[in-house]
């Protein structure tokens, strides 16, 4: 499989982990549902950070900094698909800037 392609499975799944997980927690705390929306959402942040650490990335810091891209895109997407709130213009232009930025961070040349 193409490294971009396993890249961006990597960090679609990361997304979705905790997104979930984070919307457990603030489903709790924020909108009165029963405590017991925490027992998915734990176990939904482990599967999280363990994708993250399979990211192509000798360094964390560069893997998460890229990952913060996918994760403005994933949670635009849940804005409109789980919140019912479609993305306006500058949703979708900061979500595009935010892309590009994650491929130059992970995918940029690097000198020696």
């Amino acid at each position: 499989m193409p490294v971009y392609l396993s890249t961006a499975l990597i960090y679609a799944g990361a997304a979705v982990a905790e997104i979930v997980g984070c919307f457990a927690f603030w489903a709790w705390l924020r909108m009165g549902k029963s405590p017991f929306w925490i027992v998915a959402g734990i176990p939904a942040l482990i599967a999280f950070a363990y994708l993250l650490t399979l990211a192509p990335s000798n360094h964390a810091g560069r893997a998460y900094a890229a990952y913060g891209g996918v994760y403005i895109a994933a949670s635009v997407l849940w804005l409109w698909l789980a919140e019912g709130h479609p993305p306006d213009k500058w949703d979708l232009t900061g979500t595009g800037l935010a892309l590009v930025a994650a491929a130059v961070i992970l995918f940029g040349p690097r000198g020696g």
